[in-house]
């Protein structure tokens, strides 16, 4: 970590060395792995309300929780163990958030039966490629798009839950539908190189 200090970041992820790494490693790099997606989207949706450092900090008792985000064996949680996930201070102990991510992955199978997979689906709101936006400064950087209205419509639409706009872009800038390191952040140009060598 130590070489890494003189580095330009973007300034969001400088409270703690867990979310230096997460935004040094994960945060914009495309995901296609629908595993992956699930894991985001039931982060993403238990943070409704809350920072995302707060889930960042739980994310490993998400984890455990959560069958390692197995999709498959989430949809099938029993209401005996939303009660046991409830006692859980591990992870986010509100109700309807547990169930939501309960009727999120069966809603997640459905869409990857139509679509093959997941991934297939939700890259077909940015035309299968990321967009590359040039933010300046973090005042700059957009709370929700065109897009990602449209997709968390359609959502809403097959019945997922806790997924507004707001969140659903957040995801799309986790997961690399969007670039949204501010331009002089040292992974911008990382993230838009690993893009570019993808297209090719």
């Amino acid at each position: 970590m130590e070489e890494q200090k003189d580095k330009i970041r973007c300034p969001w992820c400088l409270g703690f060395p867990q979310y230096i790494e997460y935004h040094d490693k994960e945060w914009g790099v495309p995901v296609y792995d629908d595993k992956t997606h699930f894991e985001f989207l039931v982060l993403e949706s238990a943070q409704a309300g809350l920072s995302w450092a707060t889930i960042l900090k739980k994310r490993e008792g998400y984890r455990k929780a959560f069958a390692d985000f197995d999709y498959q064996i989430v949809a099938e949680f029993p209401d005996s163990y939303v009660e046991e996930l409830l006692q859980d201070t591990s992870i986010i102990r509100n109700k309807l958030k547990i169930k939501a991510a309960i009727n999120n992955a069966q809603r997640f199978m459905e869409i990857q039966k139509e679509f093959g997979s997941f991934s297939e689906y939700i890259w077909s709101y940015v035309g299968g490629k990321p967009i590359q936006n040039q933010l300046i400064s973090m005042k700059d950087a957009p709370a929700t798009s065109t897009e990602s209205d449209r997709l968390a419509k359609d959502l809403k639409k097959r019945g997922f839950k806790f997924l507004g706009s707001t969140t659903i872009y957040a995801h799309m800038q986790a997961t690399g539908l969007v670039n949204d390191h501010l331009v002089d952040c040292f992974r911008y140009k990382e993230v838009l190189e690993l893009n570019e060598s993808k297209e090719n």
